[in-house]
């Protein structure tokens, strides 16, 4: 089983900044695409910005220039710096990740998602 422990989320003023920390911890043997995605009220949950299967990284068209996505392979984590946050960005962040996870009867697949953590942009 594969855990992801999602950190940093709150209340910032519209302008400000947060930084969001996801760690993966588990039997990994691998991971192939790691990042985050965030869900509004009543909205579909939507990607943010990952690192995909390729290596490369994805960004959403709303993020851009404002969000970056980093990772430390050697720890399994990876962060998002949010900056010039709008009220627009309010909603519930999700980590996800997918790989390979050793298991007691072998090698799987997983995909598997954190419990989310909230970030609210209000003055």
């Amino acid at each position: 089983q594969v855990q992801l422990v999602e950190s940093g989320g709150g209340l910032v003023q519209p302008g400000g900044s947060l930084r969001l920390s996801c760690a993966a911890s588990g039997s990994i043997l691998s991971i192939n695409a790691m990042g985050w995605y965030r869900q509004a009220p009543g909205k579909q949950r939507e990607l943010v910005a990952v690192f995909t299967s390729g290596g490369s990284t994805d960004y959403a068209d709303s993020v851009k220039g404002r969000v970056t996505i980093s990772r430390d392979n050697a720890k399994n984590t990876v962060t998002l710096q949010m900056n010039i946050l709008k009220p627009e960005d309010t909603a519930v962040y999700y980590c996800n990740a997918q790989g390979v996870e050793l298991t007691p009867t072998g090698r799987r697949r997983f995909d598997y998602w954190g419990q989310g953590t909230q970030v609210t942009v209000s003055s």
